[in-house]
């Protein structure tokens, strides 16, 4: 059975609109990671996960595959799998395999904001899970967290990929309480993340000899260019990634490599930019155990299960509510 709800923004340009303004004219200029996401921006995203130089994909990947049954055992064999940003859930095929292989697979609910990739996974489930409900939703969870719907029995919900990192400690907090809110007693949270390492590491995984995280990243002003009727010059920016040791994160940025005027037709705004002048696109922060366990506390969560790869690179992490 497939039941696919969508809530799309008619909006979404005039937000997307106002995002940008509000962004090029702080100090300093940020730009939301979200719009990196274009066809072609998606596209680099994959084979950034597939290079050498980025752990946190492959590291995720094994976890998954050789600990799911554990972590579904510590969730109380739940029977409904929710799952935030679910894309083509290649990785959470070892859940629901976990789940079937367990006896407790009823119904994934995949969240996620294109309505192409949700029903063609959709159908592909159903057909390899015989006897599987998909209840998905199409819209942008941050902004529709409380449409999911609440199920029986319980429900694992999980939120992968090490998402959470690039939210603001504010920001990121009032997510998780308004997960915390939807979450019954015997429900749970799956959170992936990233593990604080040595520097060299975190930067070569955001710095790849390639070339193909810059491209990515100079990918949102190419978003803007189409979207906005922008005129940015993308070889008069570079891109730049470094590791912020007191706030424990990436931060990400494109650097003007001149003095610069950028006009953005669409907002009928002209923007200076400085030689030098750096832009964020994204922060990723990492984490330890200790301040994991100190974010879901300040969210109204206890952690209840803890599972990294072998290399202690990467965490899943299950909470519950207090």
């Amino acid at each position: 059975m497939i039941a696919i709800d969508v809530h799309l923004d008619a909006d979404a340009a005039a937000t997307m609109a106002r995002d940008v303004r509000l962004g090029l004219c702080a100090y300093p200029k940020e730009l939301a990671p979200k719009y990196f996401y274009d066809e072609r921006g998606s596209r680099l995203f994959e084979r950034i996960t597939e290079l050498d130089e980025y752990y946190p994909t492959r590291a995720e990947r094994e976890i998954l595959a050789a600990r799911s049954a554990e972590i579904l055992a510590v969730a109380g064999r739940p029977g409904t799998l929710v799952e935030l940003g679910s894309g083509s859930a290649s990785k959470t095929r070892h859940l629901l395999d976990a789940m079937r292989d367990g006896g407790a697979l009823d119904t994934y609910v995949p969240v996620d904001i294109s309505v192409e990739i949700t029903e063609r996974t959709a159908a592909e489930l159903v057909d390899e899970y015989p006897g599987l409900a998909v209840r998905g939703l199409v819209c942008d969870f941050e902004r529709d967290l409380e449409r999911i719907p609440a199920q029986d029995p319980s429900r694992i919900v999980a939120f992968l990929g090490g998402t959470i990192g690039n939210l603001y400690p504010r920001p990121r907090q009032e997510f998780l309480e308004r997960i915390a809110a939807l979450l019954g007693p015997a429900d749970h949270l799956l959170l992936g993340t990233d593990l604080i390492k040595e520097t060299a590491r975190l930067e070569a995984a955001y710095n790849d000899a390639a070339g193909v995280t810059a491209e990515f990243n100079k990918n949102v002003l190419a978003v803007l260019n189409s979207e906005l009727g922008a005129d940015f010059d993308l070889d008069a920016f570079e891109h730049v990634a470094r590791y912020d040791a007191e706030a424990e994160r990436m931060d990400i940025r494109l650097r003007s490599l001149a003095d610069q005027l950028v006009r953005l037709d669409g907002l009928d705004l002209e923007v200076p930019f400085a030689a030098g002048e750096e832009m964020r696109t994204e922060i990723s922060t990492k984490f330890t155990r200790e301040r994991l366990e100190s974010v879901y506390a300040g969210a109204g969560l206890e952690l209840s299960g803890w599972f990294t790869d072998a290399a202690g690179d990467y965490a899943l992490s299950l909470a519950r509510p207090v």
